[in-house]
């Protein structure tokens, strides 16, 4: 027996935290343990259909060739090209997968390799919808009226459509990672027919390649061929134009340019050189005019000119012997002074001396003033001249304008013309280079093997669908689940005490189902072993005291006596929720446990509308409990005494289940008065009641009911039907000592507890129980 402390419960930190984590592993464990039955049925099913499916699925053969993208095959043929960017790579091998997957290229592969001569093409094994829906289309063209037979090409045009068809269908292209290599594979049921589509399609590629490379280049050289030809022509008119334009305006010249835009030129040119001289003498003059303008003293001294303006040896000379007469007229004045009639000739000599260089300079500035003259001359007739030709070339200007735009046109003609030869000739040279951006890296071998169906991925695959499946059915169960199955179900659903767990016994028992009849064996007492008989329920805890079906009910007593220890007489109402939860037999081995340990003790069979505990006895009673209460005979002559529990029983008869008022006979004045009498003659008065749902004969009788002991089925009653029995029945609930699981199957408890919860532990202690021969828990 499972027995609970009757003390509050201790909330331990560690079931805190159970409680407040969102996923409880422990339950989640304890629920796949317990389901396990489902998840193994499902993964049986799953992977016997996945047997089934590769014992009747036809092999597919894949055949694989890898095709490289390569641009560096061609570069002998073609211009250096800048590096590519990641995005016109992809884009680069998006268009070859495309280019794969096309059509057209299917129908040349059918076309090279005759496949629409090929019936394992044209005509594959079909699926069982694929022959219903034929038959369908057959059934409908021979219903149809009046459609013509096809002709021989369109029959085989359809073939050679459908062929392609197919192979799309069983073709699989995809670019190898972000590298440049295409996968291609083809699958058919037979691999060497496989191989050799793979081999032809890479062959195909390949040759389409080439083929559109050599129609682009012709077709580029043809148009380029016809535009040479017109610019040509167009360029020689328009040059032609020019020329004509030029000879009649009179706008040529030896070196092809405007006679007076050659005659400014030359004449701007020569403005400069003589600005340049008049520039020049300008400056020469106006320096010798400003040494003359100083006199002639002054112009010893500033006479000093450069040798590029003229020859002026003359005046070096004089300079020479005006500074050597002046050092020796210094030296004789600082040596005889200035008196000295030497000093006073040197003094004369060196004033003639001035005198002459003075005269000189005064040549010079004569010179220079003829030179300006004539350079201003120059310049100023240039001017004129320029003028001139600027006028006459201005009224040239305006067919200058119509001349430009003439020469414009044949430069442009002349230079597109040239772009387009050089074009030409580049197309003509690469019509002779057969060379395809592509190549094979490695070709389709013969399938050893079919790719499909893969087995091991088939059955690994099962295995999983099945464990999803079980578990989603074995989750659906759980969910499903509304029944009381521990104790801790009972305290967090109830709130109220758990006093145990009573065994599911051998021999059926239902209370609203009349007894059998008794067998000569269960007369003479059935031996050990056969299945219990209809009366010897009620004594399955005296039979086997030591076993877990008695240990649960002194369980029981034990919280009768500690709530109800200070009444002289208890009376224990012993309910259900729903009939058929064994509270009958529950309530006979609970009084027969209390006698047997010398508590004088009465059990009253108070449902009135199904007294089971009544079909338990050997015979059927004459009178019972409603003849007591109605004081038609006194309970003595209506009690029985089980010998050897020495429990007295107050049965109920079977014409009592006629009465229509029950209630009110269990709430009435005799009732009252019949169990203040039995009070002085027994402590514990044992009541069966009638069921709470179906009928309120337990509401009605609960003023006399010092304590309820609850009987719930054990997985079987709903557990929302006892939550609303409790919440509409406060003062059931509040007399209520605890609540019994009966009919327990022991050796299932352990799959819905908890890991390391009691119910985990019952091998352990198993060996304090022992069954009698009277009872057989399973």
């Amino acid at each position: 027996m499972d027995q609970v402390n009757f003390r509050p419960r201790t909330i331990f930190p560690s079931e805190t935290r159970d409680h407040d984590t969102f996923i409880d592993l422990d339950k989640l464990w304890a629920a796949a343990i317990r389901r396990s039955g489902v998840i193994v049925v499902c993964l049986i099913v799953t992977v016997a259909l996945a047997g089934v499916y590769l014992v009747m699925a036809q092999p597919i053969y894949t055949a694989l060739t890898q095709i490289l993208i390569d641009d560096n095959l061609s570069r002998y043929a073609d211009d250096q090209q800048d590096s590519q960017t990641a995005q016109q790579i992809d884009n680069r091998m998006s268009s070859a997968v495309e280019i794969l997957k096309s059509k057209a290229l299917a129908v040349r592969v059918v076309d090279k390799a005759k496949l629409d001569q090929n019936e394992a093409v044209v005509n594959p094994p079909q699926s069982p919808v694929d022959l219903v829906k034929g038959v369908v289309r057959s059934v409908v063209a021979l219903l149809t009226p009046g459609s013509p037979p096809p002709s021989e090409e369109n029959v085989r045009m359809g073939r050679r459509e459908k062929a392609a068809a197919v192979l799309q269908q069983s073709l699989t292209v995809e670019r190898v990672g972000r590298s440049s290599v295409i996968a291609l594979s083809v699958r058919s049921p037979d691999p060497q027919l496989a191989a050799m589509i793979t081999r032809t399609y890479a062959e195909s590629y390949l040759t389409e390649q080439l083929n559109a490379n050599f129609d682009a280049t012709e077709r580029a050289s043809l148009w380029l061929q016809e535009r040479l030809n017109d610019l040509n022509s167009r360029s020689q008119q328009a040059s032609l134009a020019v020329e004509q334009f030029k000879t009649q305006h009179g706008l040529v010249s030896p070196r092809g340019e405007l006679l007076s835009t050659q005659q400014l030129s030359d004449l701007n040119s020569q403005l400069i050189v003589a600005q340049a001289d008049a520039a020049t003498a300008s400056a020469r003059y106006n320096q010798y005019q400003a040494i003359i303008d100083k006199g002639p003293d002054a112009a010893v001294q500033n006479a000093v000119i450069s040798a590029r303006d003229t020859d002026n040896t003359v005046i070096q000379d004089l300079r020479k012997r005006y500074i050597n007469i002046s050092d020796r007229e210094q030296s004789i004045i600082q040596q005889f002074g200035a008196n000295h009639p030497q000093a006073v000739a040197l003094k004369a000599e060196k004033s003639e001396l001035a005198q002459q260089i003075y005269r000189e300079l005064q040549q010079l500035t004569g010179s220079f003033r003829n030179v300006l003259e004539v350079a201003s001359s120059r310049e100023k007739s240039l001017r004129e001249s320029i003028d001139r030709v600027a006028g006459r070339n201005s009224e040239a200007n305006v067919s200058m304008v119509q001349l430009r735009e003439l020469e414009q046109k044949a430069a442009a003609l002349k230079t597109l013309y040239e772009s387009f030869l050089g074009r030409f000739e580049e197309a003509t040279q690469r019509q002779s280079f057969p060379i395809a951006k592509a190549r094979v890296i490695s070709d389709a071998g013969l399938p050893t093997a079919p790719s499909s169906p893969r087995k091991t991925l088939t059955m690994a695959l099962s295995v999983v669908l099945g464990l999803l499946i079980g578990g989603a059915a074995a989750t659906l169960l759980e969910f499903r689940e509304r029944f009381f199955r521990t104790g801790d179900d009972v305290q967090e659903k109830l709130g109220l005490r758990f006093l145990g767990y009573l065994p599911k016994v051998s021999g059926a028992f239902a209370e609203d189902a009349p007894p059998p009849p008794p067998t000569e064996a269960e007369a003479a007492g059935a031996p050990p072993g056969n299945p219990i008989s209809f009366r010897r329920l009620m004594r399955v805890a005296v039979e086997a005291p030591r076993s877990q079906f008695a240990e649960t009910l002194r369980n029981a007593k034990l919280a009768c006596d500690i709530m109800l220890q200070e009444r002289k007489c208890r009376v224990i109402g012993v309910v259900s929720c729903l009939p058929g939860e064994g509270k009958s037999m529950v309530a006979a081995n609970f009084a027969g446990l209390i006698a047997s340990t010398g508590v004088r003790t009465l059990v009253i069979d108070a449902d009135l509308r199904n007294p089971g505990l009544s079909r338990m006895l050997a015979s059927e009673p004459e009178v019972g409990l409603v003849e007591v209460v109605l004081q038609q005979t006194p309970w003595t002559n209506a009690a029985r005494v089980d010998r050897r529990s020495r429990l007295t029983i107050l049965p109920m008869t079977t014409r009592s289940k006629q009465l229509a008022h029950t209630s009110e006979l269990l709430a009435s004045s005799g009732m009252s008065h019949f169990l203040e009498s039995i009070k002085d003659t027994f402590d514990v008065i044992v009541v069966d009641l009638a069921p709470l749902l179906p009928v309120i004969d337990a509401k009605a009788f609960e003023p006399y009911v010092d304590g309820f002991v609850f009987v719930t089925e054990w997985g079987v009653t709903p557990a929302k039907a006892v939550q609303s029995v409790i919440r509409s029945e406060p003062q059931i609930a509040s007399k209520t000592v605890g609540v019994i699981l009966n009919k327990t199957e022991m050796s299932e408890l352990h799959r819905y507890a908890d890991p390391g919860a009691p119910e985990r532990l019952h091998s352990s202690y198993v060996s304090y129980y022992k069954d009698g021969s009277a009872s057989a828990p399973r």
